[in-house]
């Protein structure tokens, strides 16, 4: 459903709005809608209102800090900056694994919770190692203790502790296998949380058997925020069960011909009932266990459409659970937008989305970029004629896809600069390299680690003719 941005102003505080539009390039307003969206979700800004009302009589005693994810570095520091502030007699230790580079550049000196840092979206040994150190930590806690947990986007990889029997290889073959199906990451987690020691609740289960209640703080990069898909869900109740895994496979043609043996071995064995399942609603250990779902796309989208309704743009905003080919939702949206301003001929409209689109990589493809800027250059590769649209589109945590780009956008100086090189879209586009279409063009988005993630964010801006 379409939500519509506040576009009902007074004529006169409408035409102010407008005159201060003139004073900012269209590159100003979709640089500006998505910072306005990282914003929202910085958790030195939002985590210290979620532990303010999760906690209003403050922490004492001993506390134990463990996290995963992209954002769980930041998210670190911003605990331990309000524990000293507002919680001077708590004890605080700790230790969180975040992707390589994903450390902050000026940590707190002296700081009680280490940052250990690793591979994603392929896991590495690092991922192995932080993910034991983890279970060690938790293994010491006394009934007395605190337990905090830090979740964010980027968690699944990174917190790669594979059961018994099965290798790490084996696990980076999947990733790899599952990363070019097309499959969305929901179903990617399914797959892996009924291979690990930590997901699908294993984290909380080990920690409530030694008395202490579980309270997880998440930054939600998932469509529908459900805490068991966010890093494949380690403090969550799991809905999904081993046949679920297996069904997942089968759809992508995944058998054993692509991916180990001793995987799919396991996942039947499940099945059958002889290996324990995820966490379920029944069991026992759900009582003592909270997940605070508080920085969400929802809300970054919200706050991106604040943003544009300040120029007076009619702001739309698709919601965030656009998904499906990156490809076809460019088609879709183009559409949309089209639709939009025939029926708003003089209005400067910005249509805002967010979500996780996918691309499939056919066989002996490498291919350059991720779902944004694949996104992106469908789109202008279909828009090709629309001499007012320009675009956006990138994810929050500031990675997208394989290179080192936030993702693409395209204004009209880009467009110019692509027709000067003689780029081909459609040859870029059926080689699955946007990162060099768009480096060459230079409409690369380049933020470097955002230390946060709230899934992808788009904007498509169109200007009357």
């Amino acid at each position: 459903m379409l939500k519509f941005g506040n576009s009902n102003k007074k004529k006169q505080g409408m035409r102010k709005s407008v005159k201060s539009m003139s004073q900012v390039s269209v590159k100003q307003i979709l640089f500006g809608a998505y910072q306005a969206a990282l914003n929202v979700a910085d958790p030195q800004i939002a985590l210290p209102k979620a532990l303010e009302k999760a906690f209003p009589d403050g922490l004492q005693g001993k506390c134990l800090v463990i996290g995963a994810g992209k954002a769980s570095a930041s998210m670190a520091d911003a605990f331990e900056k309000h524990a000293l502030s507002y919680w001077p007699q708590l004890e605080v230790s700790g230790v969180v694994v975040t992707r390589y580079q994903h450390d902050l550049s000026d940590p707190l000196p002296n700081r009680k919770i280490s940052v250990l840092q690793a591979a994603h979206p392929v896991p590495d040994q690092a991922c192995v190692d932080a993910s034991k150190e983890i279970l060690k930590r938790i293994e010491k806690l006394k009934a007395s203790d605190h337990l905090i947990v830090l979740i964010s986007g980027g968690g699944s990889s990174l917190l790669t502790l594979p059961v018994d029997g099965i290798e790490l290889q084996e696990m980076q073959n999947l990733t790899q296998v599952l990363l070019k199906s097309g499959a969305p990451i929901e179903q990617m987690n399914v797959v892996r949380k009924h291979l690990s020691q930590i997901q699908g609740g294993n984290l909380a289960r080990l920690a409530v058997s030694k008395g202490v209640k579980v309270h997880a703080f998440i930054i939600s990069d998932v469509i529908g925020d459900e805490p068991a898909d966010i890093a494949s869900g380690p403090c969550a109740v799991d809905p999904s069960t081993y046949q679920d895994a297996i069904h997942i496979l089968q759809t992508y043609q995944l058998d054993e011909s692509k991916i180990s043996p001793k995987i799919l071995k396991h996942l039947r064995a499940g099945a059958l009932g002889n290996v324990p399942e995820t966490l379920k609603e029944t069991d026992l250990e759900v009582t003592q266990i909270e997940n605070n779902v508080y920085a969400t796309a929802m809300q970054s989208l919200a706050n991106a459409a604040k943003y544009c309704d300040s120029f007076g743009i009619q702001t739309i905003v698709l919601g965030d659970r656009i998904s499906g080919e990156s490809k076809e939702q460019a088609f879709i949206q183009l559409k949309q937008i089209k639709e939009l301003q025939k029926s708003n001929p003089n209005q400067t409209i910005a249509l805002i989305s967010g979500g996780e689109t996918t691309v499939t990589i056919p066989p002996n493809v490498n291919g350059r970029g991720g779902r944004c800027a694949e996104f992106l250059l469908a789109l202008l590769d279909a828009s090709q004629g629309i001499e007012n649209l320009s675009a956006l589109a990138a994810d929050t945590d500031g990675i997208d896809g394989s290179e080192d780009n936030a993702g693409a956008y395209f204004d009209q100086d880009v467009i110019k600069k692509a027709k000067e090189l003689g780029l081909d879209t459609q040859y870029y586009l059926k080689a699955h390299d946007s990162y060099g279409f768009f480096a060459q063009a230079k409409g690369l988005v380049m933020t470097g680690p955002t230390l946060t993630n709230v899934n992808d964010f788009r904007i498509l801006l169109i200007n009357p003719k």
